[in-house]
């Protein structure tokens, strides 16, 4: 009974152990996967870290990459490339993990299956085999007591057989015989069962003194083993992290050292030098006595800012540093003094024709004295996109005449340096197919020299065509910087809206008026007129795109536009609208690419597209 519960007892700790040592493994397992999602975070993190990095990237040739000539700008660039940096070292904490951890322990936990499981099949085994023994030896036993009991009842019934008279002398004989024989059974089996016990012990004190033992060590070694190994593991894991704190420290140091570089005083002063106009401000506007009886007249500075210069006729937009319009284009100027601002004249009467033989004409204007035109134009709220002069699509004048001075000096000389860069780079060709020419020639194998003519024969005519481009742009830029006298004034575009009047005083300016495409038209006193020189602006609209329709419309009467900024039109005539009323009774129409104008809303019937821009 004791040896049973002693066997019970080994059998339950075979049973904890085998319980145990499944647990560490499952803690083993549980490790490895933390570690796993733990590198699956770092990877997430460091693809969204570079992501971040490329969002914030400048893009190629575009706007961005002029704003990173300013040191915050640069900075900010900096702490992108060292944030792309810093997600790497996240990649190498995966990439360190996954191969010194995750990989390392699911090799090992496969391994200490497999020696877990032949660690208990030697413990079952060993208890199979002393099960084994012990039944042998109960087997021993019970036959050796069985045997016993025969012997003891053979020897009574031959005592008995013996003593009675009645029996005969041989079957006193056979129950003897049979006594002795039980009794020798009796010694075998005794002597069969003390062999059976000496084996059973010997094998019994193996079992629990050695086979177990060594099995238990077996076990314990295994799973100290296992401690040891995850806790080298959590080491490494620490390890992996602290292996790239330097150098996460390098780029967290390159950051503070952008941060550290920007100059605020660099950056305002590439902020002045890349919007410097060049301009000086207006002189004082000199005093308008209105007491006098002659004619009043608009001082010089009020319009051109001439500053005393002593010349009688204001030069416009001239390209001196006194300007006081510098925006304003000659032939926008003209549309502002020649758009018909009056109310135009109601329909005749009449559907005919004959009932308006000449037609309405425009009505004349009060006069209004320049000075209080020009207050009314200089403190209305300036309006730089509705001039035409940035033309439509974006696409500007070529020599650069819309930017103020200095800004049109940086444009041309980047223009002269794009230029000779492209020069460069067709000689550099041109010398290199003449030396293949030259091998040609030499080694008539090798190619045929008439085949690379026509390419030089290209690049000899690209070149001359770039030399001139230089030449120009050097011109102008040549006139920016002063090296050179203006133009004359023969190569500019004469103005022929205003007829000359000798004097120097102007009685009416306009009145402006915005248009749905952003440019201006003004009352005109047609009485008296102002002389404008040409500028130096004339050049920019030399190629100036017209304004595009955006309906059509038919004459229901006929008009004879008489007044300038009008347009005459007979009756049942179709044409092309570019600018319908805004209340005041005119629209803007167009009959070709030279001729446009206003006529009265109420004498045309107006067919909008309703797709066009501004309709």
């Amino acid at each position: 009974f004791f040896w049973f519960f002693f066997f019970d007892s080994l059998q339950d700790q075979f049973d904890n152990l085998e319980k145990h040592t499944q647990w560490g493994i499952d803690v083993l397992e549980k490790y490895i996967k933390f570690v796993k999602e733990r590198t699956e975070i770092e990877l997430s993190y460091a693809k969204q870290l570079r992501n971040l990095s490329k969002k914030y990237q400048p893009k190629k040739n575009s706007k961005e990459e002029e704003e990173y000539r300013y040191t915050s700008a640069r900075a900010f660039l900096a702490t992108l490339n060292e944030m792309n940096d810093y997600a790497g070292q996240h990649e190498v904490i995966s990439e360190n993990m996954t191969s010194l951890i995750t990989g390392e322990l699911t090799r090992y936990v496969q391994e200490l299956k497999q020696e877990r499981k032949s660690h208990f099949h030697d413990g079952r085994k060993a208890q199979q085999h002393i099960e084994t023994c012990w039944k042998q030896l109960e087997a021993s036993k019970r036959r050796f007591e069985r045997d016993c009991k025969e012997a003891d009842r053979a020897q009574q019934y031959f005592e008995k057989m013996d003593a009675d008279i009645n029996v005969t002398k041989a079957d006193v004989e056979k129950a003897r015989q049979q006594a002795q024989l039980r009794h020798q059974m009796a010694e075998d089996s005794k002597a069969e069962y003390s062999s059976t016990l000496q084996k059973f012990n010997s094998e019994q004190h193996d079992h629990y003194y050695t086979h177990i033992p060594n099995i238990f060590q077996k076990i314990q070694e295994m799973e100290e083993r296992r401690i040891v190994r995850i806790g080298e593991s959590m080491k490494t894991f620490a390890e992996v992290d602290r292996q790239v704190i330097p150098i996460i420290g390098k780029c967290l140091d390159e950051i503070t050292k952008a941060a550290e570089s920007i100059d605020h005083k660099n950056d305002s002063q590439l902020v002045i030098e890349a919007f410097k106009s060049g301009f000086e401000p207006p002189g004082d506007v000199d005093f308008e006595d209105f007491t006098q009886p002659m004619k009043r007249t608009v001082s010089e500075s009020s319009l051109s800012n001439s500053r005393g210069d002593g010349k009688s006729e204001p030069k416009f937009g001239s390209k001196s540093k006194g300007k006081l319009w510098p925006f304003i284009k000659k032939n926008k100027l003209m549309s502002l003094l020649t758009s018909p601002h009056q109310p135009p004249p109601p329909p005749p009467a009449s559907a005919s024709p004959s009932a308006v033989p000449n037609g309405p004409q425009s009505p004349k204007q009060q006069k209004e004295p320049l000075s209080h035109r020009f207050n009314e134009f200089m403190t209305s709220k300036p309006k730089i996109h509705c001039f035409r002069s940035l033309k439509r699509g974006g696409a500007g004048p070529e020599d650069f005449s819309n930017l103020p001075p200095e800004q049109r000096r940086k444009k041309l000389q980047q223009k002269v340096d794009e230029l000779n860069k492209d020069i460069q780079k067709e000689m550099d060709q041109r010398d290199a197919l003449t030396k293949m020419k030259d091998v040609y020639i030499k080694n008539p194998q090798m190619g045929d020299a008439a085949s690379v003519d026509h390419r030089l024969a290209e690049l000899g005519q690209n070149i001359e065509k770039l030399r001139l481009e230089v030449q120009k742009f050097e011109g102008w830029l040549a006139e920016v910087e002063g090296r050179l006298p203006p133009r004359n004034e023969q190569a500019r575009r004469q103005s022929s809206l205003y007829e000359a009047q000798n004097t120097s005083a102007v009685n009416s300016c306009a009145q402006d008026r915005e248009s749905p495409d952003g440019s201006y038209t003004e009352e005109q006193s047609q009485e008296t007129e102002m002389k404008v020189p040409a500028t130096d602006f004339d050049d920019e609209f030399d190629d100036e795109e017209p304004l595009p329709t955006i309906g059509t419309c038919k004459a229901l009467y006929t008009f004879e536009g008489q007044n300038e900024g009008t347009i005459s039109v007979a009756e049942g005539e179709m044409l092309y609208v570019i600018e319908e009323d805004k209340g005041d009774g005119w629209t803007r129409i167009r009959r070709n690419e030279d001729e446009e104008g206003y006529v009265p809303t109420s004498y045309v019937e107006v067919y909008l597209d309703k797709n066009a821009k501004g309709a």
